[in-house]
């Protein structure tokens, strides 16, 4: 059945920018497809991912994605919520379902409602787990799973640095990397310390008064959360099988990927989390719910906002202050 009374509210780009170019926008609630579940979005992340899609950046990847605005205009990739129709060739799902996940391409989660496939990223929530914490797991929990997982390949007794530990990737990075039996080191400011550290943290490393690249320290990973380094960069405190990886794409990354996939025994890293199968992306997520459930993960929250002070909400992502995770509600 679907839900005749109600409307779909959500926020759309009107052209690439700042914060401002975000306004609201009222439509007729979507009838969800065979395959699809329509929910009612409890809470949806305000992620940097999102600042940068807000933005058009990087640049080159405007050809795919949108000239001057997106071609899917409304915001938001990852939430959670409840279920309240659902198409008829629906089996994973039934009306009343607590779920999370991702929007995927279409984006479109800063919303009331929202219409997933329940072939994409869309899981069960955990009683474990509120909605604002389910909200975020697919932003920061699963970006930095699949980085120390699969494309730093850590392992256990390995020491690794992460660059941006306070942040929504970083604060999971940290517990994960510590889950993992890793050494880690971590760079926030002086006021974050005390948090990085009691996530797993052995080593925390005050950006402002230590330049990590001339220390004498040895690292096996330097994790870049933020973009904020470079291969070349990192490389001096990087092991002779040391490797630097990072989610932020750029031509340097990009260069420096191609040509240490090729000579050296340094290596730089990227990967698309989010362009990963469903399937992969899903099987990440049960993954990490078990590390929640033994107590040994849980997201990060700094503020949570109304949905209708999405533009405030994304200034302060935007400060690079936040501890943890953003969310709207």
């Amino acid at each position: 059945m679907h839900p005749t009374n109600e409307t779909l509210t959500a926020w759309s780009i009107t052209a690439y920018g700042g914060p401002q170019t975000l306004a609201p926008v009222t439509r007729d609630l979507p009838a969800p497809a065979p395959t699809e579940c329509l929910i009612r979005v409890r809470a949806s992340a305000v992620t940097r991912a999102d600042g940068m899609i807000r933005a058009g950046l990087p640049r080159f990847a405007r050809p795919f994605i949108g000239w001057s605005r997106p071609r899917h205009d409304l915001i938001g990739t990852c939430l959670s919520g409840e279920v309240i129709a659902v198409g008829n060739r629906v089996t994973r799902f039934a009306v009343g379902d607590e779920v999370y996940g991702m929007a995927g391409m279409s984006f479109s989660a800063n919303a009331s409602h929202i219409c997933v496939d329940e072939g994409g990223v869309l899981m069960h929530k955990p009683a474990a787990l509120s909605h604002e914490e389910a909200a975020v797991m697919g932003d920061g929990a699963t970006t930095s799973f699949n980085f120390l997982h699969n494309v730093a390949e850590l392992r256990a007794g390995e020491k690794i640095l992460i660059l941006g530990a306070a942040g929504s990737l970083g604060t999971a990075a940290v517990q994960i990397a510590a889950a993992m039996g890793a050494n880690v080191s971590g760079t926030c400011s002086a006021g974050n310390a005390g948090l990085v550290a009691s996530l797993g943290a052995g080593r925390v490393i005050d950006y402002r008064l230590e330049d990590y690249a001339k220390s004498t320290e040895r690292y096996d990973v330097v994790y870049d959360t933020l973009g904020i380094s470079s291969f070349r960069e990192a490389r001096s405190v990087l092991t002779r099988t040391g490797r630097y990886v990072c989610p932020v794409l750029g031509f340097g990354l990009l260069s420096a990927s191609l040509r240490t996939a090729i000579i050296g025994g340094r290596k730089a890293r990227f990967s698309a989390t989010g362009m990963l199968k469903p399937e992969v992306q899903r099987a990440m997520h049960a993954k990490l719910v078990d590390l929640v459930e033994a107590d040994r993960f849980a997201p990060v929250m700094d503020r949570t906002y109304p949905l209708a002070e999405l533009v405030e909400a994304h200034r302060y992502m935007e400060t690079g202050r936040k501890r943890g995770n953003v969310v709207v509600v």
